[in-house]
């Protein structure tokens, strides 16, 4: 055996084991993941940007952000936006301006600021009665194709995009009056839900100047696409939950078309029945509060004063809510109220005091 061992298994290089060449096969049959399937795995693949749903590790640090989708009525309000801009902007250019809406999605605005394509301008505007700020975003195609288009540019020739230089003037102040389109169409999509101004607060080229939150605070980001036949770009909207967050409740709420859940016929059957409906009113001559135990020892004919003269006041309520006043007296058999104040607060405390 110990010869049998030597020959064939004692590790000489004809027929024994060669350790260090079994770990090279070994090695060698592993597969290296090469960089898209690691990305794809940890589920940093940003080949799509449009697609709304992440894997692996971007899902589980997304996963505090909130979903547009619990907001129903941002969509419509959106929707109505991408009217308005059309309209407005057709008048804006004297062109034929298509506007379409690209996509809604959350994002952490730190992650948003990093992801803008320079150069562009950013605008910073204020939600006046939302006491917050938001960020419209103007891509360079749609800026050049802005300015080719109000200053004469030909039709059917792309507008002229020159790199590494900043922006002129000019083409600052044709942008800003475009912005301040968008955002006065902004405040008529908002309006029907609730009053909100958008005024412009001032433009920047570098996104580290226009931070108007914290890197990881979470932001709904509207894209829009502006296409006038051979030309066009895309407006990025950007409003940071802290923004929406006075009118959440009414962004929760489930509606179907422009009227934000009011149905006329609904509200008219309604009115009409409260006309209708029977009411309860009592006549309270007075109110003493008394022991349990007097309560318990009152007897058969035993009289009870009250603190109320034929000239008092007497208080009207239906169920525990006091309606009006009155003086007590007689109508032909019956024991009859004269009401002596209206239906309103003021009057009810006013007589109040006086009685």
């Amino acid at each position: 055996m110990a010869d049998e061992f030597e020959n064939g298994g004692g590790g000489g290089e004809e027929g024994g084991w060669d350790l260090d060449q079994s770990a090279e096969s070994v090695i060698g049959s592993e597969r290296i993941l090469n960089q898209d399937e690691i990305d794809s795995l940890l589920g940093f693949d940003l080949s799509d940007e449009e697609a709304a749903e992440r894997s692996g590790i971007r899902a589980i640090i997304n996963s505090a952000l909130v979903s547009y989708e619990r907001l129903p009525m941002l969509e419509i309000v959106f929707d109505r936006l991408v009217r308005y801009m059309t309209t407005s902007l057709r008048n804006f250019t004297s062109d034929n301006v298509e506007v379409s809406l690209d996509n809604i999605s959350s994002i952490r605005f730190g992650d948003y600021l990093n992801s803008i394509p320079l150069p562009a301008i950013l605008s910073v505007f204020k939600a006046e009665e939302l006491e917050n700020y938001g960020l419209l975003t103007v891509d360079s195609n749609l800026i050049y194709s802005i300015v080719d288009v109000l200053l004469g540019g030909r039709r059917g020739t792309a507008a002229m995009r020159i790199e590494g230089r900043p922006y002129t003037t000019i083409e600052r102040v044709l942008v800003q009056r475009m912005v301040e389109v968008v955002l006065a169409d902004a405040r008529l999509a908002f309006e029907p839900l609730t009053p909100v101004t958008f005024t412009l607060d001032r433009l920047e080229t570098n996104p580290r100047f226009a931070a108007i939150a914290r890197p990881a605070n979470a932001a709904i980001l509207v894209k829009l696409r502006i296409d006038m036949e051979d030309r066009g770009g895309r407006i990025e909207l950007l409003l940071p939950y802290a923004t929406l967050e006075p009118i959440r409740k009414m962004l929760l709420q489930q509606f179907m078309g422009e009227k934000f859940g009011r149905d006329n016929i609904w509200e008219g059957h309604l009115a009409t029945e409260l006309w209708t409906t029977q009411m309860d009113v009592r006549a309270v001559l007075d109110e003493q509060q008394i022991s349990l135990k007097e309560v318990l020892n009152l007897q058969v004919g035993q009289t009870v004063m009250l603190n109320a003269t034929p000239d008092s006041l007497i208080e009207l309520r239906a169920g525990s809510i006091p309606l009006t006043y009155g003086r007590m007296g007689r109508r032909n058999h019956h024991i009859a109220i004269r009401v002596e104040a209206p239906l309103s607060p003021k009057a009810r405390q006013a007589v109040q005091r006086t009685k």
